[in-house]
């Protein structure tokens, strides 16, 4: 079905056309709609750019988006609370590619230094987009909070935007460059992913191993 990633496609043109207002609402709506892989829409974000100037504002705008769309999750943690979000990711989770087990490693990621963990948390897949959620239903500080955002943000938008725009001004074709561009970093991802699962799985064993009685003679 082509109806769906043609929409998408003209929905992200429609925002384009607004500039750098378009460039910061198109990072909010990201947050809560995945259109694509977000390290994918700002690779092509950044071969629309022009100029290097143009490249300056497209980071700053997506990066301010992504930091009031994290800013919305937190507000939607805090509001409903722990126990009605718990229940909600349990019932619907699954849906937005968020598992109570997911939820669960978030929260406890913040056991840790708070300003650090969401830095990193803003370059990590999938928990850039969720771990507001579980920062806001803690309450921790929103201004150190923010700022983290802000930064971790920055980190995680402009060097795909970069790419982007290295990639468009190069002299292969843009539309090859482009494609071989995406599915190197999905490649990336999925072998990150593997790699970590097959760890997990190592160390999840290891102790049962461990455990074992010893025989007595």
């Amino acid at each position: 079905n082509w109806t769906a990633p043609m929409d998408e496609l003209g929905a992200v043109s429609w925002l384009l056309g607004y500039g750098f207002i378009g460039l910061t609402g198109l990072a909010v709506v990201e947050k809560f709609i995945p259109l694509f892989p977000s390290y994918v829409l700002l690779m092509l974000l950044g071969m629309t750019v022009a100029d290097p100037q143009n490249l300056i504002a497209t980071i700053a705008a997506t990066t301010l988006g992504s930091t009031i769309g994290a800013c919305c999750w937190f507000g939607i943690g805090r509001t409903l609370g722990g126990e009605r979000v718990a229940r909600k990711v349990s019932q619907y989770g699954r849906f937005v590619f968020l598992s109570p087990q997911l939820y669960d490693r978030l929260t406890n990621a913040y056991r840790r230094n708070h300003f650090w963990v969401t830095v990193t948390g803003q370059t990590i897949p999938t928990a850039r987009v969720y771990l507001a959620l579980p920062a806001g239903i803690l309450g921790l500080d929103f201004k150190i909070f923010g700022v983290a955002t802000l930064l971790g943000s920055m980190l995680w938008n402009a060097p795909f935007l970069c790419l982007g725009y290295v990639l468009r001004t190069s002299d292969y074709d843009p539309f090859q460059a482009a494609f071989w561009a995406a599915v190197g970093l999905v490649g990336v991802e999925m072998s990150i992913l593997a790699i970590v699962t097959i760890c997990k799985r190592r160390m999840s064993g290891s102790p049962s191993r461990q455990r074992l009685p010893v025989k007595q003679e």
